[in-house]
């Protein structure tokens, strides 16, 4: 055994075994409890960075924890390899996207391979790759066909001078980060799913995740936000058309002096066309269209808007109330109109001051303080109702019940419920997406492509200006086609996919990620599914989970899958921050970030102390959800104790050569060593298996190190100390897999390490025949002591009034009370 702990030969021998003898291959086992544990899958961007290394570290140890203790593993991993990026570097670097792409992603391989991290590489998966996109497209086939797929005519963001359409994320304060223009809003017909018709699933089935963290349930709930309420109608004077508010606050209606709709609204041109609110109107909508939703939305902001030369009449009051457009109102909640009730809501307060509307107060707040005929601000909104005709005198809450059934009674509203969600605009003016696959004929509309001619490639023949449409349009192979229902000439669809599409349904396919006949075979999504413990950033807490569930959801109604929800348990690990100075000389921790320059890259750090150290740093310094402070002498540190355990076996191995199998305690030495061996057991199993607590978990092996250093000077019992050291490295090994495997293997242990089954411990060596306590007065620790260690509570008491050391600490005070804490201290409570 090598004197010396030489972590790069280890380390890329052990790889170089567990790839040739495909070590981490994984089959469906009906006689074994399968555990599917995943962490979300990159982006190829061509460098892992730490926040990988934490995450994918994370999902390894909990992945061989669960082999060991006899569980069917699935730990695949592949890439969520379309996106933006490659597009932008075939403009930069005049570079296909697709050559981009795996370039990066066979890179990316050696990294994650040379962290030593037990994927089921068999079942990696890409996609961009056509039998990935293969079955995306077909999803979407299936999901026109159920009426979950539609297209209407939407508003995008619009560069004037790329002449082309961007992402939300390609808009920078309003400008265009390519070339810097101001950007507007140009309206294109999009494809989208109808999520929204999943809403209350989405919402109810989060009291069943039991296995997710309240915030990321809050966060989902908000994202849907769920309203009770009313719509009311509202009929326009001298026009032929009714406008819809929706309001949770129905007992206010009387209060409604004005109508404001979102410069947006669709039929707002119409309404003004040919009058001489047409010109400001117009103008105004421009305005809006460089705007994004938080400066529309911001209350600091002044109040704008525009009165477009017509009048509501309240439903109830009869009242006529002019009608203006304006910045605050959005479409994306409710209808794009809203009644504006300035006595009750601060905003529509403002508004009305600045534009000298009626200001009528319904609701009769009792508060003296508060002049309803002059009132300065808006006021609250519970109390009982004024101004109301025969609502008057209501207590507020009765009367959003009362009016909302005298609407639905006269045939004016309805009670409903309104969700923030809205459905899912998956269009994308973009060429390195999957490709929509449908066709526009002129005789039948649009169609989906026949299932049996799937996929729909991506074409090779486009050119990349990054100005106009998507560079699909520039393909002469692609655009025509002939209609697959009539046989006419036809144009399939230039758009492609969001590519949150594809990470709504990867877990499905590693379950049977090579079969080219279907999506999955069912059998195998029903063994594995559903993810027992998924991994990744919180950041993905609203979009990606939201999407995933709504897509196992719809995938559950077409029976293809088992399972309403994809994932059991979810955590969601803390980012990694490292400390850096500011221009000023200001010491400040920030995300690891190149702009910051306080980014350390996870090759420097395998090139200097290996894979296992980096390994063993990340998920030592914090636990996982926790943010993660970077410390250069914490990395060095796991290194020394890395090379501590080889030396300790080393050792070992020099010393002893003859083992028994057992071991007998001897002596206290052997005991507090028993103790020490048989604690760390149950703390590892403990923390990995129930707390993911993987930093505790690993000072228990680091005391047990320490206590074995201070043993080994001493009368050393050899079984003992053999067990000891092979309990160590069983412990450690979903740590830091490859010092463990060369160690297994250096002192005799047959098979892999990996492929062990996890030690228990033995409860008779936890009890101990002495403990230490803490005596305290008034709650400040005081003094040491030793009792037997399986005393009572009133035990405890007992010895405690009997003790010297308690009797001196006490000695002329009244002591009013003692308060004992079984195994950890005794409180008393004094009085002078």
């Amino acid at each position: 055994m090598q004197e010396k702990y030489n972590f790069s030969e280890i380390e890329s021998k052990w790889q170089k075994i567990w790839e040739e003898t495909n070590a981490f291959k994984v089959v469906e086992d009906p006689e074994k409890e399968k555990y599917y544990v995943l962490e979300m899958f990159p982006y190829p961007s061509g460098k892992l960075h730490m926040g990988h290394v934490r995450n994918y570290s994370i999902g390894d140890v909990i992945a061989r924890f669960r082999k060991m203790n006899g569980y069917n593993v699935l730990h695949p991993m592949g890439y969520d390899a379309f996106g933006l990026p490659a597009e932008n570097a075939a403009i930069k670097h005049n570079v296909e996207p697709a050559e981009w792409t795996w370039g990066n992603i066979e890179e990316m391989n050696r990294q994650l391979r040379g962290l030593g991290l037990s994927y089921d590489w068999d079942r990696e998966v890409a996609t961009a790759h056509p039998n990935y996109y293969k079955w995306m497209q077909w999803i979407f086939v299936q999901f026109f066909k159920k009426g979950l797929a539609y297209k209407k005519e939407s508003s995008v963001n619009w560069c004037p001078s790329c002449q082309t359409v961007l992402a939300n994320e390609q808009v920078v304060d309003g400008c265009c980060e390519r070339c810097g223009s101001p950007v507007g809003k140009k309206n294109l017909s999009q494809w989208y799913f109808k999520i929204t018709d999943y809403a209350e699933r989405l919402l109810d089935n989060l009291d069943k995740l039991e296995g997710w963290p309240n915030k990321v349930k809050i966060m989902q709930r908000n994202w849907i936000g769920k309203s009770h309420g009313a719509e009311v109608d509202f009929k326009i004077k001298d026009y032929d058309e009714t406008l819809t508010v929706f309001t949770t606050r129905i007992d206010t209606i009387y209060g409604t002096t004005f109508m404001v709709l979102a410069p947006e609204y669709p039929t707002v041109l119409k309404m003004v066309e040919g009058t001489e609110y047409e010109a400001p109107v117009k103008e105004y909508i421009d305005r809006c269209a460089h705007m994004n939703e938080i400066e529309r939305t911001s209350t600091t902001n002044e109040k704008t808007g525009v009165f477009i030369g017509k009048y509501a009449i309240n439903p109830f009051s009869g009242a006529e109330m002019p009608i203006y457009i304006a910045d605050y109102v959005l479409m994306g909640y409710g209808t794009g109109a809203v009644m504006g009730v300035p006595a009750h809501d601060q905003r529509d307060f403002d508004f009305a001051k600045k534009f000298g509307i009626d200001i009528i107060p319904v609701i009769d707040v009792h508060d003296p303080d508060i002049d309803l005929n002059n009132l300065q601000e808006a006021c609250a909104a519970e109390g009982t109702l004024i101004n109301s005709a025969e609502f008057d005198g209501m207590d507020n809450q009765d009367a959003i019940e009362k009016i909302a059934q005298v609407a639905d009674e006269r045939g004016i509203g309805r009670k409903t419920i309104n969700y923030r969600l809205r459905d899912w605009l998956i269009s994308r003016q973009r060429y390195w997406g999957t490709p929509i696959p449908m066709i526009h004929c002129d005789h039948c509309g649009w169609v989906p492509e026949k299932e049996e001619n799937l996929p729909v490639l991506l074409p090779t023949d486009v050119e990349f200006t990054g100005k106009g449409e998507s560079p699909i349009v520039t393909s002469k192979t692609f655009v025509d086609t002939v209609c697959p229902v009539c046989g006419r000439p036809a144009k399939r669809e230039v758009d492609t996919m969001d590519t949150f599409l594809d990470s709504s349904w990867y877990f499905l396919r590693y379950c049977d990620a090579r079969n080219d006949e279907a999506i999955f075979d069912k059998d195998k999504v029903d063994y594995w599914m559903n993810v027992d413990q998924y991994i990744g950033g919180v950041e993905h807490a609203i979009m990606h989970l939201m999407y995933a569930r709504f897509f196992q959801m719809a995938l559950y109604d077409l029976g293809l899958v088992k399972d309403e929800e994809p994932f059991k348990n979810l955590l969601t690990q803390g980012m990694v921050i490292k400390g850096y100075n500011d221009e000023k000389g200001n010491y400040i921790k920030a995300k690891m970030s190149k702009s910051l320059g306080n980014v350390v890259g996870p090759a420097e750090i395998i090139d200097k102390y290996g894979a296992d150290t980096a390994r063993l740093f990340i998920l030592f310094a914090a636990p996982p959800e926790r943010e993660l402070d970077w410390s250069d002498e914490g990395v060095e540190g796991c290194f020394r104790f890395l090379n501590r355990i080889w030396r300790l076996a080393v050792e070992f191995s020099e010393k002893y050569q003859n083992i028994p199998g057992t071991y007998e305690i001897r002596n206290d030495a052997d005991k507090k060593v028993a103790y020490t061996l048989n604690y760390a057991i149950k703390k590892v199993t403990d923390d990995v298996g129930d707390r993911f607590n993987f930093n505790t978990a690993i000072s228990a092996v680091m005391e047990l190190v320490n206590e074995l250093y201070k043993y080994k000077e001493g009368d050393v019992n050899e079984a003992l100390f053999s067990t000891a050291i092979k309990m160590i490295i069983l412990l450690l090994a979903p740590f830091v897999p490859h010092i463990t495997e060369e160690l297994w293997h250096e002192l005799g242990y047959e098979g892999s390490v990996h492929q062990q089954s996890w030690p228990t411990y033995d409860e008779s060596a936890l009890v101990k025949d002495e403990i230490e306590i803490v005596i305290q007065i008034n709650g400040k620790n005081k003094e040491k002591i030793s009792i037997p260690g399986e005393l009572t509570r009133d035990e405890m008491l007992q010895i405690a009034g009997e003790h010297e050391v308690i009797k001196e600490l006490t000695e002329g005070l009244n002591v009013v009370k003692m308060i004992a804490v079984p195994g950890r201290l005794i409180n008393i409570v004094v009085k002078p």
